[in-house]
């Protein structure tokens, strides 16, 4: 699978976004003013410490909440047009979430986890464990590349999908 892009194609735009939460009189500014661009093939890593607004800013980008004032633009759809239905569409075919606490399913293969969504969107079995691969092989090389560890062991799976170590 190639897809070309044109050079600095941006994929996520945030501008301006604020996100307050009220509780009755009180006001919470969790995200205040946020300015984001990421362009497509980029590996971006949002980080601070605790009540910095790290996960409210993921819910958002996930199209699980909406902001309070600004724009997100995710892949060229203007999110805040886009009703349940179309965030759900939106979620399915543009966004992968890697929870800290992984949410596997049991009895299933880590091959089967990776490529469970992609059921939902109809794309057929061999397709799917073939974007599988591939998402892993883009994790070891980016693990590869950010832990100083040049070299790692490839994964691959037979026909029946188990792991087989080359």
């Amino acid at each position: 699978m190639s897809v070309a892009t044109a050079p600095n194609e941006t994929i996520i735009a945030l501008e301006g976004v604020s996100r307050t939460y009220t509780s009755g009189r009180l006001s919470v500014p969790a995200l205040v003013a946020v300015n984001l661009r990421i362009n497509r093939g980029e590996f971006v890593a949002i980080i601070g410490p605790s009540g910095s607004g790290k996960s409210t800013m993921m819910n958002i980008l996930g199209c699980l909440d909406r902001p309070t004032e600004g724009r997100y633009i995710l892949d060229g759809t203007p999110v805040d047009t886009l009703n349940d239905d179309g965030l759900a569409a939106l979620r399915s075919r543009s966004i992968g979430f890697v929870f800290q606490s992984y949410n596997l399913l049991p009895r299933t293969s880590a091959l089967d986890n990776v490529a469970t969504p992609l059921m939902y969107q109809g794309i057929p079995r061999r397709e799917r464990h073939a974007r599988a691969r591939l998402s892993w092989s883009v994790w070891a090389w980016a693990t590869a590349c950010t832990t100083n560890r040049p070299s790692f062991p490839v994964a691959s799976s037979n026909a029946s999908g188990s792991p087989v170590r080359s």
